[in-house]
């Protein structure tokens, strides 16, 4: 039987945003767990929150790149149709499957296809499917300055509780650890043009320690498969959430 291997010994961890603070929102603590397990982790941001009530696009990208420093991250922003213009589209598609190629990731995060949040959190969440899909494609030629990649898995994360599928049984990660909480929460506070509208952070706590409740810990967060999980043996298959 293979071993479980340890973060340290897995590919980089690519994670896709719409706006510069989804991935802190929607999935920051784990982005804490992996990195100070020692895994690389990189952030893709497709706008920078030009559309938003609050914030310039100049201050949003600043947050967006310390809150990625105080996780351990590294970003880049990239340019779509902007943001609330978002497109479904095979260029759109080819160029995050450019990005896949470049970075190599075994994992891939993306925002959950629930029709009951912004649209350009869906949009991309498909065209990150997509993507992932095409990376993998020899014969492209667009992408033919690049080898093939293949990712090991693609996860959904939910912004919002109303972005959780629920036709999808979710994986459940345990950030209860200190130091994973008080670095997506410092991530989090550093949005502060978006936590002066709305207590977000809050939000996003809670929802952890609810869910973390639900499986006996005090903060989790769920991911959300795009295929089923495929382990070696009943023995790789994880704890189980009831273990009192």
């Amino acid at each position: 039987m293979k071993p479980i291997p340890n973060s340290t010994e897995l590919g980089p961890l690519l994670a896709f945003g719409a706006h510069p603070d989804d991935i802190e929102f929607g999935c920051g603590g784990v982005i804490a767990s992996e990195t100070r397990t020692g895994r690389k982790v990189h952030f893709v941001v497709c706008s920078r929150g030009e559309a938003g009530t609050y914030g310039t696009p100049k201050q949003r990208v600043a947050e967006a790149e310390k809150s990625a420093e105080l996780l351990g991250a590294t970003i880049e922003f990239i340019e779509l149709d902007g943001d609330a213009r978002l497109e479904l589209s095979a260029a759109h598609a080819i160029k995050l499957a450019e990005i896949i190629r470049r970075a190599c990731p075994a994992t891939v995060l993306a925002p959950s296809l629930v029709g009951n949040q912004h649209p350009d959190h869906r949009r991309l969440g498909k065209l990150v499917r997509d993507a992932a899909r095409l990376a993998r494609f020899g014969g492209l030629e667009e992408l033919s300055g690049q080898p093939p990649h293949t990712i090991q898995q693609l996860f959904f994360y939910a912004v919002t509780p109303e972005a959780e599928p629920t036709n999808i049984t979710p994986i459940v990660i345990d950030v209860s650890a200190p130091a994973f909480v008080a670095a997506w929460t410092a991530a989090m506070e550093t949005h502060a043009t978006q936590v002066s509208a709305r207590n977000y952070i809050e939000l996003q706590l809670f929802r952890a320690r609810l869910l973390g409740a639900r499986i006996g810990v005090g903060h989790a967060i769920a991911l959300f498969p795009n295929e089923p999980l495929v382990f070696g043996s009943l023995a790789q298959a994880g704890i189980g959430a009831r273990k009192f």
